[in-house]
């Protein structure tokens, strides 16, 4: 039973499978809305979805988790690993609720997608170029932050020789060498923690690093100095938007470090990539929403002079550089008829101007 939903996941394109105990197995489907899945079809004939008990789910932990995950399962009663079948993976969590266990699925696809498919803007393409800088990808979760640092990734793989580590919690997209050579690490199964690896990939001829989140004052410095060293670093942070972004960077910090985190931050970041994935008027899928934040002499000199709260203003008044806020963002997927007006309603930060832009589509008819 469990290979056959695993199978069907896949066949249907759903994202999630959340299996708890005393409970039928779980979905998120296309439209992102989680449901029962009431039958799981085999190789002859559809079976009714058991409720599974918690030795079933236990029994699916043994089978997944090798002995030393199995072992940090239970004593910290949650696990986060990657697992393969055949040639599908998956990023699993497993933990521990009031009903006993639980585990929660996300598929990762098989082909790591280009930056055209992800609607991505060209111009990131030279940012990959470069011999150094910060990169961040920011949103909570489920919002293919990891899927666009892959894109990135193979970009430079398919296109540079270049020495490229990754750092990661778990390891998801697979990467193969192609013309540069790739060194993909996973926290606790290969090194103990981020800021660990960063520093040891110092000593390890690195061109490109990949820091699969930003979760800690250790990790943001070694980051951050990373970047100083010429090397190119793309990492995420779990912010809303891109002035969230530099504001949890620096609270980070300590007061008596702020002088000197804002300058190394000015210096070495160049691109915010905030964003969140909203449903597309056709209900089939869902589409990326951007903020895009380049870090030009405005954006520096806010950071610099405390002055973070600007980044919004700087972001609404530049027609240069492909930044954008996502509030325009959202209103451009609306007047393409990518998204209704109920969506650009309810995802926009300043509802009262986008109020006016829905009346004003209404009333031209475009």
């Amino acid at each position: 039973m469990f290979f056959a939903l695993l199978k069907l996941v896949w066949e249907k394109n759903y994202s999630d499978i959340h299996l708890n105990s005393e409970m039928k197995p779980m979905i998120r489907d296309n439209v992102w809305d989680i449901k029962i899945l009431e039958k799981i079809p085999t190789i002859n004939w559809e079976i009714e979805s058991p409720i599974l008990s918690k030795e079933n789910i236990w029994g699916i932990i043994q089978n997944i988790a090798w002995e030393k995950k199995y072992q940090e399962f239970q004593e910290n009663f949650e696990l986060d690993i990657s697992y393969k079948h055949d040639w599908e993976r998956y990023r699993i969590n497993c933990y521990i609720d009031s009903n006993w266990y639980s585990i929660a699925f996300r598929t990762i696809p098989k082909d790591i997608p280009s930056i055209e498919s992800l609607w991505l803007w060209s111009q990131i393409k030279n940012m990959c170029e470069r011999p150094k800088w910060l990169i961040l990808v920011t949103w909570p979760t489920w919002s293919w932050k990891s899927t666009n640092l892959a894109a990135m990734i193979n970009h430079i793989n398919e296109m540079y020789n270049k020495h490229i580590i990754t750092i990661e919690d778990p390891i998801e997209f697979v990467h193969k060498n192609k013309k540069s050579l790739i060194n993909q690490r996973e926290v606790w199964s290969h090194t103990k923690w981020f800021p660990e690896a960063i520093r040891a990939s110092l000593r390890e001829d690195p061109d490109v690093v990949m820091v699969w989140e930003m979760r800690d004052l250790e990790t943001v410095k070694s980051a951050i100095t990373l970047a100083e060293t010429w090397h190119l670093v793309l990492s995420t942070l779990h912010t809303n938007d891109t002035a969230q972004t530099i504001d949890r960077v620096l609270d980070i910090f300590p007061t008596a470090q702020q002088k000197q985190i804002r300058m190394q931050l000015a210096m070495s970041l160049i691109w915010v990539i905030s964003q969140r994935l909203i449903p597309r008027i056709d209900k089939e899928w869902r589409i990326a929403c951007r903020e895009v934040l380049l870090n030009n002499d405005a954006v520096k000199n806010a950071i610099i002079s405390w002055k973070t709260n600007q980044i919004y203003s700087i972001l609404e008044t530049w027609r240069k550089d492909w930044m954008i806020l996502m509030d325009k963002y959202l209103i451009v997927l609306y007047k393409a008829k990518v998204i209704d007006k109920d969506i650009l309603f309810t995802y926009a930060r300043d509802k009262d101007i986008i109020s006016t832009v829905i009346r004003e589509v209404e009333t031209s008819g475009e």
